[in-house]
């Protein structure tokens, strides 16, 4: 099948006004009663530090300084006043008690800001009690993402260190024209179900220079998600790279215009993976970009699995509905830990469209070759060609 080249969208990174704090006023979460010793229950103080500096009519910077302060479940609710900038210096630590967060889903909630950036700090969720519940099969509260952004509109996070996260690092919802750049992401290799940056419902995101050490996906890119850029990415331990997984509704947003390029993927379970359940769905995946990507030990370098089911249990036997189309795999080089380095997988009734494999060079062990498995999918294949290509023309 003959394919036009398309090349991948550009998005154009944030700039906004100056609003360090010799340009803006400055509300420091001390002066409102937070205590840095790692003990005190510094909420409240957070919490008004916050409604002053958004209630502030010129730019505004909230601070929180050297030290370690303890904060429980918080919303940091907009619209605010004006530009605001949120600069961390120290490190901010959830309760040591995983159960006082109860059900509430969230840790650090960033709800309706615009024009905001959070800048630096490290952000510990302390999460090991929560994971050894997990693990022992007791009866656990559903976990909290750590740090989200809800409804939120031209973002800055740039700098930040999130660790330990119950059940995923950072969360991007409904958010448009975000730049996610410079943090670092980390949990145990065997943190359960721990995703590093998730993205739904959301447009205009960029996640360039970041580092992602987890124990599941290194980013999820879930429904509705466009004009998503990630570059300079480096994975593992991790899952890889993943869009979906998709059909979990019949009515489900598609993803479409996402480039992932100049990253590296040591020893994680999958590289650049796209997953679908077996389920009616009118969701699509279309115009992606795999481009310049290094696979180092990676049991899963290139996968498309329309038959997600991670359980193996009770999976559903229908043919997914998810329409998957125009995905580039260019430039992908590196070692698989597996000897099917890869994997095309789509759906029964739904064939895989003009899917583009570009100078692929993936081999197994101490350099043999590797093996390529397709089902249903169409595509053209440029280039050099390792594992053989497996696409139906």
């Amino acid at each position: 099948m003959k394919k036009s080249n398309i090349k991948p969208l550009l998005f154009t990174l944030l700039t906004f006004i100056d609003v360090s704090p010799g340009a803006s006023n400055v509300f420091n979460v001390v002066s409102f009663g937070a205590n840095p010793d790692g003990v005190t229950d510094s909420t409240a103080a957070f919490l008004k530090a916050w409604q002053a500096a958004c209630g502030s009519a010129s730019s505004a910077t909230m601070m929180a300084p050297t030290g370690t302060f303890v904060v429980k479940a918080i919303t940091f609710g907009g619209p605010c006043k004006s530009e605001l900038k949120f600069q961390v210096a120290g490190t901010v630590v959830a309760p040591a008690d995983y159960r006082e967060f109860r059900n509430s889903g969230y840790w650090i909630l960033f709800k309706k800001v615009s024009k905001f950036s959070l800048v630096g700090g490290t952000f510990d969720a302390r999460a090991n009690g929560f994971w050894a519940c997990r693990k022992s099969g007791q009866n656990c509260p559903p976990g909290v993402r750590s740090i989200s952004f809800s409804s939120a509109n031209d973002v800055i996070i740039s700098g930040v260190k999130s660790m330990n996260s119950q059940i995923t690092h950072m969360t991007l919802n409904g958010c448009s024209n975000v730049a996610v750049r410079n943090v670092k992401l980390v949990a145990p290799k065997n943190s359960p179900n721990t995703d590093g940056l998730d993205v739904q419902l959301s447009t205009g995101v960029t996640f360039t220079g970041s580092t992602v050490q987890t124990g599941d996906d290194c980013v999820a890119i879930g429904p509705g998600t466009r004009n998503f850029l990630i570059s300079k990415l480096a994975c593992g331990p991790g899952h890889g790279v993943s869009i979906g997984s998709l059909a979990k509704e019949l009515n489900e947003d598609g993803v479409e215009n996402v480039t992932l390029s100049s990253s590296v993927f040591t020893g994680t379970q999958n590289g650049v993976r796209i997953k679908s359940w077996a389920r009616p769905s009118t969701g699509f995946v279309k115009n992606v970009f795999f481009q310049d990507l290094i696979m180092k030990n990676v049991q899963n370098p290139i996968i498309i699995d329309q038959n997600y089911c991670p359980s193996h249990k009770g999976c559903p036997t229908e043919h997914s509905g998810v329409k998957i189309s125009q995905v580039t795999y260019k430039n992908i080089q590196g070692t698989s830990a597996t000897k099917q380095a890869m994997k095309l997988v789509c759906s029964k009734s739904n064939p895989c469209t003009d899917i583009t494999l570009q100078d692929i060079k993936l081999t197994y062990k101490k350099g043999t070759p590797a093996t390529s498995y397709c089902f249903n999918a169409l595509g053209t294949s440029l280039g050099v060609s390792q594992p053989t290509s497996c696409l139906n023309q």
